[in-house]
């Protein structure tokens, strides 16, 4: 599509949202007479310590939807169509649109009461909500008033078990006064009951639950001042029954039970170390949910089902006339564990299509997995790829075609595998181990490279804490390059004009030993990630002692190899702040540093950060910004120079729900990239404390998203608003002076940018 039909385009969509506005405002023939349209809703209270975008769910009635959290775009939608439901437009914009809310009394009093039983719940015992109406034509305006009154504080907190054996369980769990909660609310109230009956869960209670416990406030001490007391009552199995002690469970045995005709696929070790609930020990919620959850991690499990029955177990002798038995206050429960297989082996084959600047070419993808390798759901993976491509415009070359042939063994263990580990130990962790190698064979008209990489590395979360952690043991790459042509040599390695130390470094056989950690936490609301990754360090120990040679550049080899050294930090953050159940606003910052030293005065290539892109600043395509204000060769894209030492990206992202699977967003993006030396080759690259800010490329625009919740198609459109790297004023603050062929980047890719 040309630039001038684009910008054709984004004009007519911008009429077509001013109509759509414009046709929002005049909705009224839709409103019945003695009606009005609830325009908006607002909640003000008089208490500033009370949050009242908290309190917005307690309203059953809202205005219709806006995009953006302003234009009501939907019921803009709706107004267009006609009266006549018979006509097919007319249905068809009624479906995609929405139909205006009216403002409705009954409605609106109800959550007046709702939103005064949610402040009492807050503690705010005397609260109260008024509601008043602002009407301007056929159109209302309801602000609810709230006055939430003086928070009722809790002076003493106290305790009334009437069963001696849970209050012996529980005594060293309880709360002093000190630690108990300030504000009498329902929340902390509640919590408290569901702590208790965790831990009584945990301790063989299996038929304990919070209903049991009851709280009495005695307000007698003073105004808003009050004393709690929780109550547990004894065990009553039914209406009938007379109250007891608490029955407390023992398990009497753990029974495997195939889940299908096949039998076990599993070895019993795998089952028994999967397995935390145990013989002999009280029953706990917490081993039962493990348990599900290590069985869940199995690739080689379909789905698990643990079942618990009470089997009676006698312990002291009664006589009867016609029987002897024996009876204890131990109860036992007998669990039966169901596990059913999943398949242990796929193939699959995949073909593709590839396109590498304008040269096409053809790929194939062979797979086999086996989730169940030695019988204990170790997961073995193989990937075969080859690939072709004619190369079209190359001279000089003996060979215009691309060739490449990899595989890829990938072998995961669901368990921590590592010497003196105990038993226990291994069966309480999630962890996973995992054991990768690869082969990558290249032969380019240019030059022939050829791949190893190998690592061992674990893998295990802390879903408690929305916590996952990656650690890389021992991550081993080397790069050989047997044959590099002539007329490459001559025109890029060694020609004066055109040499420098990135591109000749890349071209080297390398050898990179290294080490990282990795830790992600993820929320509703905040996501965080931070990478640590080392390289080099133990081969320079062990050059240190063993007099490791050095090459022509002084640079020492393992094995006639130059190995790398530097060190690569990595933080990223995002915030998500949500208006509505339409609208929501992420904040996005994320900063890298790598740092060649010792052996190394260049990171490795793939080591090195880049800039632009679908999930950088959108205003430039991949590798199109930095480093600094660098503006490549000639103003041409540098695929190599283009790279750098250090980044910085910082997003704004609005998004909203358009209608049917369609999502909107707006965005600002900033950012850039830097080294940390000054290379001659990248004028301008060099990071320096006092320039950075002005060299911050900033861009803006707006994105669609088909959202099908397991995957989303996104597509952005960004402008450039400053250039750090211009030859002119209108270049550089591209916003005032907007060219859509200069300025303009489309993207296309699969899922949210952060």
């Amino acid at each position: 599509m040309s630039f001038s039909r684009l910008h054709r385009l984004f004009t007519s969509l911008l009429i077509a949202l001013i109509m759509l506005v414009v046709m929002a405002c005049s909705s009224e023939k839709f409103i019945p007479e003695g009606q009005y349209l609830l325009d908006k809703v607002e909640l003000r209270s008089d208490q500033k310590d009370v949050n009242s975008s908290l309190l917005m769910q307690y309203v059953r009635q809202k205005g219709n939807s806006r995009w953006f959290s302003l234009f009501k775009i939907p019921l803009g939608t709706y107004a267009m169509a006609g009266q006549d439901t018979t006509k097919w437009i007319n249905r068809t914009l009624r479906r995609m649109g929405e139909e205006p809310v009216l403002y409705d009394t009954l409605q609106a009093r109800l959550s007046c009461e709702d939103l005064a039983v949610a402040m009492q719940n807050m503690g705010y015992m005397n609260a109260s909500v008024d509601l008043d109406r602002k009407v301007k034509g056929k159109k209302v305006t309801a602000v609810y008033r709230l006055h939430p009154g003086e928070p009722y504080i809790i002076d003493h907190f106290n305790y009334d078990i009437d069963d001696s054996i849970i209050a012996k369980v529980l005594s060293p769990h309880l709360m002093s006064d000190t630690e108990r909660p300030r504000q009498f609310t329902v929340t902390s109230l509640d919590d408290e009951r569901k702590r208790l009956t965790r831990i009584l869960n945990d301790s063989g209670f299996y038929r304990f639950h919070k209903d049991f416990m009851y709280y009495t406030a005695d307000s007698t001490q003073g105004r808003q001042h009050v004393n709690v007391t929780l109550h547990l009552m004894k065990y009553v199995e039914n209406s009938n029954a007379n109250p007891t002690l608490h029955p407390r469970y023992v398990i009497n045995n753990v029974n495997f039970i195939p889940g299908d005709a096949t039998g076990f696929h599993l070895r019993k070790g795998v089952l028994e170390d999967n397995t935390l609930i145990e013989k002999g020990k009280y029953f706990s919620a917490t081993d039962l949910q493990k348990t599900y959850n290590n069985f869940s991690r199995l690739g080689a499990v379909r789905y698990t089902s643990i079942n618990f029955r009470e089997v009676p177990r006698y312990d002291s002798l009664v006589i009867g006339k016609s029987f002897a038995y024996t009876t204890s206050s131990t109860h036992y429960l007998d669990a039966d564990i169901q596990v059913s297989n999943n398949k242990p082996n796929t193939i699959s084959f995949q073909p593709e299509g590839t396109n590498t600047a304008g040269d096409f070419g053809a790929a194939a993808v062979l797979s086999y997995q086996n989730r169940n390798l030695f019988r204990g759901s170790e997961h073995l993976s193989l990937e075969f790829r080859a690939a072709f491509e004619a190369i079209k415009g190359l001279e000089g070359y003996k060979n215009s075609n691309y060739e490449e042939y990899s595989i890829q063994a990938r072998l995961q263990f669901p368990r921590f595998l590592a010497p003196f580990i105990s038993k226990n130990f291994r069966r309480r962790s999630n962890a996973t181990s995992e054991v990768t190698v690869g082969w990558n064979l290249q032969n380019r008209p240019e030059f022939y490279r050829r791949v190893f990489s190998s690592a061992w590395r674990y893998h295990w979360t802390n879903p408690v804490h929305h916590l996952t952690y990656d650690f890389d043991l021992l991550n081993l790459s080397y790069v050989y390059m047997p044959w590099i042509s002539e007329t490459f040599k001559r025109d890029y390695l060694d020609n004066a004009t055109t040499r420098n130390a990135i591109l000749r470094y890349n071209y080297q056989d390398l050898f990179i030993m290294r080490t990282g950690f990795g830790v992600h936490y993820s929320s509703s609301s905040h996501a965080f990630r931070a990478k640590a990754e080392l390289a080099g360090n133990l081969l320079n120990g062990l050059s240190s002692i063993f007099k490791f040679k050095e090459n022509s550049q002084g640079k020492r080899t393992l094995f006639n190899i130059a190995y790398a050294q530097y060190a690569k930090f990595d933080f990223d953050y995002t915030q998500m702040l949500h208006f509505d159940d339409r609208n929501s606003l992420a904040l996005h910052g994320g900063f890298g540093i790598a740092v060649p030293y010792g052996n190394s005065t260049v990171l490795p290539f793939e080591k090195r950060y880049f800039s632009g892109g679908a999930n950088s600043v959108r205003g430039w395509s991949v590798r199109e910004l930095g480093p600094g204000k660098f503006r490549g060769v000639d103003g041409r894209i540098d695929f190599i120079n283009q790279t750098g030492d250090m980044k910085l990206d910082l997003n704004a992202e609005y998004r909203t729900h358009l209608f049917w699977k369609l999502d909107g967003a707006a965005f600002i993006d900033a950012g850039n990239i830097w080294t940390i030396r000054n290379y001659e080759d990248q004028p301008g690259g060099q990071f320096r404390f006092k320039d950075f800010y002005k060299q911050l490329a900033v861009a803006y625009g707006l994105g669609l998203r088909l959202n099908f919740d397991y995957f989303i198609l996104r597509f952005d459109g960004g402008m450039k608003a400053i250039n750090p790297a211009y030859t002119s004023t209108e270049e550089h603050y591209a916003l005032w002076h907007p060219n859509l062929k200069r300025d303009f980047t489309f993207h296309f890719a699969v899922g949210l940018p952060f």
